[in-house]
């Protein structure tokens, strides 16, 4: 069973639209140091939801690691992550984090708990709980 993680970036800055019409990209310049240990922890075909920060605060699509993590080209560090992601699909209906916080199975997802990490494991119940309120 593949990880399943949590990536959030601001529309304005690089929306899932922009991934769906790239195809794919590489996740990169993340600098916390347990975004980090996310980052290197993904493997190829790991599936990701993508998030909206900002305004938004919203689960908008699906992607998926393209890559297993590697040494970030841009970071002459030595040791800072990158993945490249792809694009699958948008989500029926975004998720808003204020529905998110109203779940109880949601209580303890690093999204509620943690909401400034912008990389982060998510559960294979709290997976599904965030798809099962996107077709709602």
């Amino acid at each position: 069973m593949p990880n399943r993680w949590l990536v959030k970036e601001e529309p304005t800055h690089y929306s899932f639209e922009d991934l769906l019409a790239d195809g794919k990209t590489v996740w990169e310049g993340i600098k916390n140091p347990l975004a980090q240990q996310h980052l290197r922890a993904m493997k190829k075909g790991d599936p990701v939801l993508y998030y909206h920060t900002g305004k938004e605060k919203a689960v908008v699509g699906i992607a998926r690691a393209a890559s297993d993590a590697f040494l970030d080209p841009k970071k002459k560090d030595g040791k800072s992550a990158a993945v490249e992601i792809e694009a699958v699909r948008r989500l029926p209906a975004p998720v808003p984090l204020a529905a998110i916080r109203t779940r109880p199975r949601l209580r303890k997802c690093p999204l509620v708990k943690n909401s400034r990490l912008s990389v982060m494991a998510v559960s294979e119940e709290e997976w599904k709980e965030i798809e099962s309120l996107a077709r709602k």
